[in-house]
């Protein structure tokens, strides 16, 4: 299949420039803002219009800088430390997921000592409300032709621009169903079931990290780093630490209702 070439640029304005991957953060943001609302309200937590409108400005930037810091520090390091000044032109692209992660949580321990709300609450809400963000943005990656899949012979493989002439996974779009999609569903079962503050974060952790790291294997590795070790890679590593920091999560919040 060949790629389905799709203009980056949405719409042109003299020099200003409208992107489709800036507005699937606006789409993100948005449905983050009426899950929040609709699941606070549903678990019957004390948060009204303002305070989530302020909890999403904490983390609108937290996830800006975090994950622009995480990609520097994780997939780039030595050509930042070289060229600080570089870290700002955002333009260039380079985002991490995992650096916007914990961005998020530094957000939102901010916000929770600010607003003097739980913690572990507002990261319930954040787990579930963060699913079509990770879906927008990986149809973001798609549309800009970036963090393409491995060579392939499957049927659906793609020849993707820049990436030379064999086919490849479309592992965007594998990671926009998994991570965004399949995860929302199986996070408001959850939510359904639960109403365990702590659960769904660490639900979150454990199920993002498992997904990532088997779709791992079917990306291509950043050009600039390749493989860490053995086949794996950055995102792997940063993946299992996910899932080891959501079961250790997992096992104290499941014993603290045993207690």
């Amino acid at each position: 299949m060949n790629y389905p070439v799709i203009d980056p640029v949405l719409i042109h304005i003299g020099p200003v420039q409208l992107r489709w991957y800036g507005l699937m953060y606006v789409f993100g943001f948005v449905f983050a803002y009426i899950i929040v609302s609709k699941i606070s309200r549903h678990r019957g937590y004390d948060l009204n219009r303002n305070e989530i409108e302020d909890l999403l400005t904490y983390c609108i930037i937290g996830l800006i800088v975090g994950a622009r810091l995480g990609y520097c520090f994780f997939y780039n390091f030595g050509f930042y430390i070289a060229n600080p000044l570089k870290i700002f032109a955002v333009w260039e692209g380079g985002m991490s997921f995992h650096g916007g992660l914990i961005g998020l949580i530094l957000a939102g321990w901010l916000y929770s000592n600010k607003k003097q709300k739980p913690f572990l609450m507002l990261a319930d809400l954040g787990a579930i409300a963060a699913t079509p963000g990770l879906f927008f943005g990986r149809i973001g990656n798609f549309i800009n032709a970036e963090l393409y899949g491995r060579v392939t012979d499957m049927p659906w493989g793609m020849v993707f621009p820049g990436a030379g002439s064999l086919p490849r996974h479309p592992s965007q779009i594998y990671e926009a169903f998994f991570e965004g999609i399949v995860l929302f569903l199986v996070l408001y079962i959850i939510h359904l079931k639960s109403r365990t503050k702590g659960i769904l974060i660490a639900s979150f952790l454990i199920c993002y990290g498992a997904m990532r790291f088997i779709l791992e294997f079917f990306r291509q590795p950043d050009p600039q780093l390749g493989f860490v070790f053995s086949g794996i890679t950055m995102g792997q590593i940063l993946s299992a630490v996910m899932v080891i920091a959501g079961t250790v999560l997992m096992f104290y919040r499941l014993k603290s209702i045993r207690t």
